[in-house]
């Protein structure tokens, strides 16, 4: 075992000693703001929609413009080499955006729902780790992770995906969101 290593058996066994003595003390599950970002709004008929930001994208260039060109000489020389001027653009490739989307229930994400998400996203590539059941950070960056290749980039679980990891059941007309 490494001294790394030793450390963090040390800090794991004095945090799990520290616990023993106090239970009021839970371990928190912090998430950053950028992963708090969405709200979750219930309609008339009782379905959740998440509502989240995506962020602008912006595009910078940076370019060598000629401003004036070489001048040879008679005899093909170059009396004067050209000059340029470096020239640094952005450009918004895509606006910022606020989505509404149909999502699951905050009373519905039970802590064997979220383990089953763990072990779909897992199943797929985009979740490693142990199978905890809290909606904690790797498990919303597995979330965002799979989402982003239908370009639903957000961590919070989309109705459409928890359908496609066969989390929730498919209407029977085939529809839906």
């Amino acid at each position: 075992m490494n001294v790394r290593n030793s450390r963090l058996a040390a800090l794991a066994l004095a945090t799990g000693v520290l616990c023993a003595c106090d239970p009021a003390v839970v371990p928190e599950v912090i998430t950053p703001p950028a992963l708090q970002a969405a709200r979750v709004e219930r309609d008339a008929s009782g379905a959740c929609f998440g509502r989240d930001v995506t962020p602008a994208v912006i595009e910078t260039r940076t370019e060598q413009v000629m401003v004036s060109p070489a001048v040879p000489g008679p005899d093909g020389t170059v009396l004067s080499p050209a000059s340029f001027q470096t020239v640094t653009r952005q450009q918004i490739v895509r606006e910022r955006q606020e989505v509404l989307f149909e999502t699951i229930c905050p009373e519905d994400l039970t802590p064997a729902f979220i383990a089953a998400l763990q072990r779909a996203l897992a199943a797929r590539g985009f979740y490693i780790g142990p199978i905890t059941a809290l909606m904690d950070l790797r498990t919303r960056r597995a979330i965002q992770l799979y989402q982003r290749r239908t370009g639903h980039d957000t961590a919070i679980l989309d109705i459409r995906t928890a359908r496609d990891l066969g989390l929730v059941a498919v209407p029977r007309d085939g529809g839906g969101n």
